[in-house]
């Protein structure tokens, strides 16, 4: 069913007025940002983003580190963008390009972690280096495999939740897979989708029943239903609106 309505959004896309995509888009490049950095900590308010973003205004009284993030997670989504348009093939290289620049400013970017590392409150813990090291070598070399694999939604889910698993970065993780979804969902055709930080207890849970059980069905259900909300949105913008002409002037 969404391979159907995904089709019918890539046919009607271009039906939507033009002002209308860029603006719903512009808004949507915001709340994502605020969502996912927002799921990691960051205190600033959907409208600080928008100002900070949007305006370019600086927030006082916000940590900088805050602001690097805002910043940077709207930079990689555009880069994520840029390598789909270009029908780049997710690979090494364009992980640790977006994770370089999701901590721009921040720290050392682009390299693994050499240190073990414990996620609060989580029953799994990710591996230690040397094996982290070997594991996301795998992750890479499935991605190829994996991406010849008929359910695009599911590609995407494990390409997060895999991703995460692994913990390869020392900071930043979750941001990297969500923008690596994001990516694999713009290639196969889907739009982007935000994951709610009123949500992130539901994710953090679909997360840990795959990393502990290997259950990926929790996550990808969840996601399932993000694209499906996503193409409705579009499709509605799509649906052809009343000649306003037909009315009367009051």
């Amino acid at each position: 069913m969404l391979i159907q309505k995904r089709d019918r959004y890539q046919e009607k896309r271009s039906s939507i007025p033009e002002y209308t995509l860029q603006t719903y888009e512009q808004a949507f490049e915001i709340e994502y940002t605020h969502n996912s950095t927002a799921i990691e900590g960051n205190s600033l308010t959907l409208m600080e983003t928008k100002v900070l973003l949007e305006d370019g205004i600086s927030i006082g009284g916000k940590p900088l580190r805050e602001l690097y993030e805002a910043v940077n997670h709207r930079n990689a989504y555009r880069y994520v963008k840029q390598c789909v348009e270009q029908r780049m093939p997710l690979d090494e290289k364009i992980v640790k390009d977006i994770y370089a620049m999701l901590i721009d400013h921040i720290f050392t970017g682009g390299i693994y972690r050499n240190v073990d590392v414990y996620i609060s409150g989580a029953q799994h813990t990710p591996p230690s280096p040397m094996e982290m090291y070997r594991q996301v070598k795998e992750f890479y070399a499935d991605l190829s495999w994996k991406g010849k694999e008929p359910n695009p939604i599911e590609l995407a889910a494990w390409t997060h939740a895999e991703f995460v698993r692994i913990h390869p970065f020392p900071d930043g993780n979750g941001r990297t897979s969500r923008l690596i979804m994001n990516y694999q969902f713009l290639t196969n055709g889907f739009p982007a989708v935000s994951i709610a930080k009123e949500n992130r207890l539901e994710y953090f849970n679909t997360l840990e029943c795959y990393a502990v059980e290997g259950n990926l069905a929790p996550f990808a259900d969840m996601i399932a239903q993000l694209v499906e909300q996503q193409l409705d949105r579009y499709l509605k913008m799509a649906e052809p609106k009343p000649d306003m002409g037909q009315f009367p002037v009051m």
